[in-house]
């Protein structure tokens, strides 16, 4: 999700996972869908398949390289500074394949830097009750530490690393310039469905609740391109 003079409402993103990962319950869902489709649905990207939903307008990230700044200040209990810089780590180095490098920094070392950094810091009045919302203008990407103590209460057995990892790429990406979302539900730039009750989709057609969380954690091949023909950064 983002929020910016531009793309300021609130979308279905992060809010309808909140809603699923609160209700669910990981044993009584079904066997996770084959590992090698899904795999070759985050691996390649097919003519045609990429699709965006109308609730925001891409445009290029505008800059050479992505900073990123992590204050572990106000972080729930479950996850150590290690964990969260490991995961914006992960994240960074999956996004760098845009052709657009990025890398986890100091404070003091983003100062010697010509471009602003990203802040990723936890705050429950700028993620505006999402599990994370990305603010363009000013650069910042807030988690909210309630809402992950909230999973935790709700649905102890979720991997909550896991919603951790594919929020903060998720956010991300939008930094990348990659505003609105993907209706491919494997994109890590997807959300699942819309208030008009359409959902993303499947390369086989399957509903994306045959699995618990069927987005992928890191960008597939269709967000990496996206962001390359965005940033006209293909090779």
């Amino acid at each position: 999700m983002t929020s910016n003079p531009v793309h300021t409402r609130r979308t279905p993103a992060l809010a309808a996972l909140l809603a699923a990962l609160l209700c669910a319950n990981t044993a009584a869902r079904g066997p996770e869908p084959v590992a090698s489709l899904r795999a070759q649905e985050a691996a390649s990207c097919l003519p045609g398949e990429q699709r965006l939903w109308p609730d925001g307008r891409d445009r290029p990230a505008g800059v050479a390289a992505v900073n990123i700044v992590y204050r572990h200040a106000g972080a729930p209990r479950q996850f150590d500074e290690g964990t969260v810089l490991a995961a914006l780590q992960r994240a960074a180095r999956a996004w760098s394949a845009c052709g657009i490098p990025a890398q986890v920094i100091g404070e003091e070392a983003a100062t010697l830097e010509a471009t602003p950094p990203v802040v990723v810091l936890w705050s429950e009045a700028e993620s505006r009750g999402q599990f994370a919302l990305a603010n363009l203008t000013h650069r910042r990407l807030a988690l909210s530490a309630a809402m992950y103590t909230l999973l935790a209460q709700r649905n102890p057995a979720h991997p909550a690393v896991q919603t951790l990892q594919m929020t903060l790429s998720h956010e991300l990406g939008h930094f990348y310039g990659l505003v609105a979302h993907s209706r491919r539900c494997i994109d890590v730039m997807s959300y699942y469905t819309d208030a008009a009750g359409q959902t993303c989709s499947t390369r086989d057609g399957r509903s994306y609740k045959s699995a618990p969380e069927y987005r992928a954690l890191l960008p597939t091949a269709c967000d990496i391109a996206r962001c390359q023909a965005l940033n006209g950064t293909a090779r």
